[in-house]
């Protein structure tokens, strides 16, 4: 008697979908959709600046097609603080409403993001790093991961038998300042994943990136050699380098103050936090002036060339607070971003050419540590988890490129170089291109308008020193403004320089006092505008163009 065959096929596999709008094809700007049948899932929400353009805007991910998709996240998980990867949140989460998974450090930088923006922050959840938690259809292993920040973690994002890592901005640093290691056993108990989303920012990178701790004893050396007042510039966000030059500072004798909304911002949180009490208390800008040279140190951000940043300010002695003098010590703890290598030459020339003593890590290596891994460190962390395919993020192509290379010598595969609007599938075995969204830049203005209301009417009088350069026929502004303003909620002088270089920018005159009589009529109508008051201006423009 024939007994019937029954022949069970293995079930079909589910498909992902992968939609990164930021952070493919480009350092920056990190977004990355993750959906599952029509359920997403968002990981990072960063913006990017705009060094190109003028007054150096921001730009933030172009999100304008997912309504027409029918693409509504129900969650944002971001996996640590940095600026490319949640800067962005401010302007595109209102249009989400989803609730926000972030690290305690992280969930206090949203906080501020939204709250800049008039925006209520209870949307925001805390997680602590090595924890399970759901969001959207997913379930997410955050994983504790050594970087330029506290807190970082890759995610394995799981669901219907799919096990896809989200590294995330990583490292391995056996000694780091602040924060945990990248720790071994956190990726081989996961292993083996399917597909492993990466980072590729140091792919080109041949060696191991410097540890946190020998760029700590290395400012500790630079500062036994400096005599005048010294300056450290870093990013912000970097409180391992912050704590390093706090207690470099303390062991030097000297008092610590800072320079710069953004470093006051990270220094406060840090203490909030824990991370900064063997932080030395700093003294108000406005004290530096009555202490010796050699007692001074001061923390500024800007170390990227950005022009209205502090440190700009600074080098073109227009900084309300701080002269720079010969003698004095800037030292840049960090590494121009890609981009941006020409803003930064030309702020160290700048500071340079006032008689001061410019250190760097191109002249003095050891000065910064890179967050990002470099080739061994990718082998390491990849015969850990052991990925059965790669999907290269974080970099421009070349980087994408070498990463993949990397990759192909454990046997990984990897079959696309995703660029941002390309939607993705993912079945398990094989990566697919489906569509390809076309993205516009979305620019943000960085200038701020202050109104502040007032029913009376005084005179200003504003001494504008400025310096004609011929080859380009454009006026200058140097040094210090002079205000004399009856005016009580007179902007302030920051404010104004940035009104009068914009414009300048954009302005001709055959002499000095052509430049005063236009600057007067626009700067009566800006004034306005910002005050919401009338005023009479006056602009005594000093010409201290050298005489050939």
């Amino acid at each position: 008697m024939d007994q019937t065959r029954v022949q069970v096929r293995p079930r079909r596999r589910s498909e992902i979908d992968i939609l990164p709008l930021g952070g493919c094809g480009e350092i920056g700007m990190n977004l990355m959709l993750y959906g599952f049948q029509s359920r997403w899932l968002i990981v990072d929400c960063g913006m990017a600046l705009r060094q190109d353009l003028p007054d150096t805007p921001l730009q933030i991910p172009d999100i304008s097609s997912l309504a027409t998709l029918g693409i509504r996240p129900e969650a944002i998980v971001i996996t640590h603080g940095h600026e490319d990867h949640l800067g962005a949140l401010g302007w595109l989460w209102p249009r989400f409403g989803c609730p926000i998974h972030a690290t305690p450090l992280a969930a206090g930088i949203a906080r501020q993001k939204l709250v800049e923006q008039g925006l209520a922050t209870d949307a925001i959840r805390t997680f602590t790093p090595g924890t399970l938690f759901d969001a959207g259809p997913f379930s997410v292993q955050s994983i504790n991961v050594a970087h330029s920040i506290p807190e970082s973690v890759s995610l394995l994002l799981e669901v219907d038998r799919h096990r896809i890592l989200h590294t995330g901005d990583w490292k391995i640093d056996p000694h780091p300042v602040l924060g945990f290691c990248t720790r071994e056993e956190d990726f081989t108990r996961i292993a083996p994943v399917d597909l492993v989303v990466g980072d590729s920012t140091n792919a080109m990178v041949e060696h191991h990136s410097r540890s946190e701790s020998e760029v700590a004893a290395t400012l500790e050396a630079v500062m036994e050699s400096c005599q005048g007042r010294v300056v450290v510039s870093c990013f912000a966000s970097n409180l391992a380098r912050i704590l390093a030059t706090g207690r470099a500072a303390r062991r030097h004798h000297r008092r610590i103050a800072l320079l710069g909304r953004a470093m006051e911002k990270m220094v406060r949180l840090g203490r909030e936090l824990g991370y900064l009490d063997d932080f030395p208390e700093t003294v108000p800008l406005s004290d530096i002036g009555y202490l010796p040279p050699g007692e001074i140190l001061i923390l500024a951000t800007g170390s990227q060339g950005e022009p209205r940043a502090a440190l700009s300010r600074l080098a073109a002695n227009q900084h309300s607070a701080l002269e720079i003098e010969p003698g004095d010590c800037i030292i840049f703890s960090s590494r121009a971003i890609p981009g941006n290598e020409r803003a930064v030459t030309r702020l160290q020339q700048a500071f340079t050419q006032r008689g001061a003593r410019v250190f760097s890590d191109e002249t003095h290596p050891g000065l910064h540590a890179s967050g990002h891994p470099g080739r061994d460190e990718l082998l390491s962390l990849y015969r850990w988890a052991r990925p059965s395919h790669l999907l290269p993020v974080h970099g421009e192509s070349a980087h994408q490129q070498a990463h993949c290379e990397i990759a192909d010598t454990l046997g990984i595969k990897s079959s696309v170089l995703p660029v941002n609007g390309q939607w993705l599938r993912w079945n398990g075995k094989r990566m697919t291109v489906e569509n390809t969204l076309t993205l516009s830049p979305v620019i943000i203005s960085q200038r701020k308008r202050t109104r502040k209301p007032s029913n009376r009417q005084n005179d200003t009088i504003i001494v504008l020193p400025v310096v004609y350069q011929a080859d380009t026929g454009q006026w200058y502004r140097v040094g210090r403004m002079l205000i004399d303003s009856q005016i009580n909620t007179f902007v302030d002088e920051e404010t104004l320089g940035d009104w009068v270089d914009i414009t300048l920018e954009n302005m001709t005159a055959h002499s000095s006092r052509e430049l005063a009589h236009l600057l007067e009529d626009l700067a009566s109508h800006w004034l306005k505008a910002q005050l919401r008051q009338a005023s009479r201006i006056t602009i005594d423009v000093v010409d201290t163009t050298p005489q050939q």
